[in-house]
């Protein structure tokens, strides 16, 4: 079966924008147009890029077939001459942008498309439906992910998400460091490490929690996790370690005060003999609660609505300007949106990232039209943009794979100076400057 097309995931205007272009004759132009943000949400310190594969996989499917057409014609929405345009459109362009788990800041380019009018102003909203979803879920998940160290967070924020929405935040959450998902379509389309057990559903459905226990035993084995809070948690602790032995998996603790209940149930289990047995809890966590859990015996966190909805933030609030075109004479010129709360910067970026003799991040430098020079002082500066499409064909999928966006998020935040990763508000853990500017 082929992938469904991607054409119609757009805005009316788009559109209708190119019906007139097309009229007036500057469909045509060169054109670069960048996706930033010009601010990341209050009090965060980085964001983090995800969802770049995902475009690249729209851009492959933006095609509006014989159907596309006949409903668009249908609708009135534009006319003859658009409609032809649009039926043989495939983007011919090239794109630029920061690889998939990198870190960005206020300004930054973190997609570059050059193409004519026509053929780039038509990807606006699926990139930016796209990137606003991912990069804000990836941005929640890495500051939960740093709040809980080595221990692991699961993404279980499928049934609190749209459900194309719960598999892009599952793919989001696992590039900003989640070891695993309860999305199974997620593990299927991504390869997302996925695990579960059950739910207090399943301990209702049986007569007593006793009898649910060993059921869930009997078919998982003792390794399972049992939930053990339906009822109480002290005789359901001590149910679970009869029942399936001193080498019970985990127990989960899905309510109450998990702090107190975390250290009664860590001395409980000890008691019994299942030291090895694992705390996993869940219950609304967020990157706060996951901190304030730090000094509690806990080996493993779940995490749903939370993650999915952006801890908040549920848009990286990114936006895609023209910022350069060809003018009259066939040169290309900066253009700026100049509105006092929402000003753009003319001119095609590069971006690189400035880090001192110890290899920490100091800068994200920019420079217009050209890219910015190393300063020649401490660590090499690493440049951002990367190539994604060449003349329409995708060269960039090895910057998306799954496993190479993880790896590259973990560097680029240890890469960062210490402040990025306090959880109380502040400034960007550095600053964005243009290449005439100094720190």
């Amino acid at each position: 079966m082929s992938e469904p097309t991607t054409a119609l995931l757009t805005d009316h205007y788009e559109l209708t924008m190119i019906q007139a272009a097309l009229a007036s004759g500057a469909a045509s132009r060169r054109c670069v147009f960048e996706v930033f943000a010009r601010r990341l949400p209050t009090g965060r310190r980085y964001g983090v890029v995800a969802g770049t594969g995902r475009v690249l996989d729209a851009i492959e499917n933006f095609r509006f077939g014989d159907a596309e057409i006949a409903d668009l014609r249908a609708r009135g929405v534009v006319d003859e001459q658009t409609l032809d345009f649009l039926a043989s459109y495939r983007f011919t362009g090239d794109i630029w942008g920061y690889a998939e788990g990198e870190t960005y800041f206020p300004y930054s380019p973190v997609m570059v498309v050059e193409a004519d009018f026509a053929h780039g102003v038509l990807l606006e909203t699926v990139v930016l439906s796209i990137l606003n979803h991912d990069c804000a879920v990836a941005s929640a998940a890495s500051r939960m992910t740093g709040a809980a160290g080595t221990r692991p967070c699961i993404e279980m924020g499928s049934r609190r998400a749209h459900d194309q929405a719960a598999v892009a935040a599952a793919r989001a959450a696992y590039i900003a460091g989640f070891a695993s998902t309860s999305n199974l379509e997620a593990g299927r389309r991504y390869g997302v490490p996925t695990q579960g057990t059950a739910a207090h559903a399943f301990t209702l459905l049986h007569d007593t929690e006793r009898e649910a226990f060993a059921a869930q035993v009997a078919s998982l084995g003792p390794q399972t996790t049992l939930l053990v809070d339906t009822y109480d948690v002290t005789e359901g602790v001590a149910t679970a370690v009869e029942v399936a032995g001193t080498g019970l998996g985990g127990v989960r603790l899905d309510s109450g005060d998990l702090l107190v209940q975390a250290h009664e149930v860590r001395e409980q289990l000890d008691s019994l003999g299942a030291r090895d047995t694992r705390i996993v809890v869940t219950s609304d966590l967020d990157e706060y609660a996951i901190a304030a859990l730090a000094a509690a015996p806990v080996d493993a966190y779940g995490v749903g609505t939370r993650v999915v909805t952006g801890s908040g933030a549920p848009t990286a609030s990114m936006v895609y300007k023209l910022v350069a075109r060809e003018d009259d004479h066939g040169q290309m010129i900066g253009v700026v949106k100049k509105s006092k709360d929402k000003q753009s910067i003319g001119g095609r970026k590069y971006a690189l990232r400035r880090r001192d003799a110890n290899g920490v991040a100091t800068a994200e430098v920019l420079g217009i039209d050209e890219l910015p020079e190393d300063d020649g002082t401490g660590a090499v500066d690493r440049e951002l943009l990367v190539p994604l499409v060449r003349d329409g064909e995708i060269v960039g999928r090895e910057v998306t794979t799954i496993a190479a966006a993880r790896a590259r998020h973990e560097a680029s935040v240890a890469e960062l100076p210490r402040a990025a990763h306090q959880l109380s508000q502040g400034q960007p853990a550095i600053e964005t400057l243009f290449a005439t500017e100094t720190p």
